[in-house]
């Protein structure tokens, strides 16, 4: 993979609209630079599905579970593979409220602290994502839902986990991640306070002027920089994080992903 490709990090959600859209930071990396070319909000599922079709080459880092924890997935018999799993959820599952269900109906047959489990890869930091089963509070289970079969329906490949177009490339990001290790445990969204503004402010800061640890720094138009700082639900940022995990990937063997791993899991790439 060289440095013509696209990058991009993609905030998702699973029922986008105006006021909380789809958030898509592209740039491409020049040397030791990430040059940010945009951000971009889509407003609805289909215009997504037509981002997913554009061709390549890119990459993308999706901050979106790939997959659901083992135990779940046999549990039900879901199959054995990305592309199995999904298939099976949404055709036993023909909506959103009926997936909710049929993990509510799982967990509550499980004791307490267990009705929700984690998969390894959300266990390998000390950042530990949302579980992938979550439909309620932060919805990843049905951003799950929503955008794996999208991904897959699209023909684009899923790093580790489904073999599609070798020019389209789609991995699991999380942001947090990132974020973590530029302020620590600092919180930066949701929120117009100053000590949240601040945060946003460190985290772009640093990405511009440290790249020790990624290769890289950041290159950012001045507009687009108070952008990223002056939002205050963090989404816009939290795409530039994406993308971020996106230029790593690119640069790192098998895009940072273990030699090995869970085909009904799936991992967030790391170093």
């Amino acid at each position: 993979m060289n440095d013509e490709w696209l990058l991009a990090g993609i905030d998702f959600t699973c029922s986008p609209s105006a006021r909380k859209p789809i958030t898509i930071a592209t740039g491409r990396l020049d040397g030791d630079r990430l040059r940010v070319e945009g951000v971009a909000s889509l407003a609805t599922l289909a215009a997504f599905e037509r981002w997913l079709a554009r061709p390549g080459p890119w990459l993308g880092a999706f901050d979106l579970p790939f997959g659901l924890p083992r135990a779940f997935v046999d549990a039900h018999g879901l199959g054995g593979s990305c592309a199995e799993v999904i298939a099976a959820v949404h055709a036993r599952c023909p909506t959103r409220m009926s997936w909710r269900a049929y993990i509510d109906a799982w967990g509550n047959t499980r004791p307490a602290g267990s009705r929700l489990p984690h998969r390894a890869s959300d266990l390998a930091s000390s950042i530990v994502p949302t579980s992938a089963l979550q439909t309620r509070y932060v919805p990843v289970g049905l951003m799950y839902y929503e955008g794996v079969a999208r991904l897959v329906a699209s023909g684009a490949t899923l790093a580790g986990l489904h073999a599609g177009d070798p020019r389209r490339i789609a991995v699991e990001g999380y942001p947090r991640r990132v974020a973590h290790a530029l302020i620590e445990r600092r919180s930066y969204k949701n929120h117009d306070r100053p000590d949240r503004t601040e945060a946003r402010r460190a985290i772009v800061a640093a990405l511009e002027h440290d790249g020790t640890e990624r290769g890289f720094t950041l290159s950012l138009e001045p507009l687009l920089r108070e952008s990223l700082i002056a939002e205050p639900s963090g989404d816009r940022l939290d795409a530039v994080l994406c993308l971020v995990q996106a230029a790593r990937s690119a640069r790192l063997p098998n895009h940072g992903l273990p030699t090995a791993i869970d085909p009904v899991e799936g991992w967030i790439p790391g170093p």
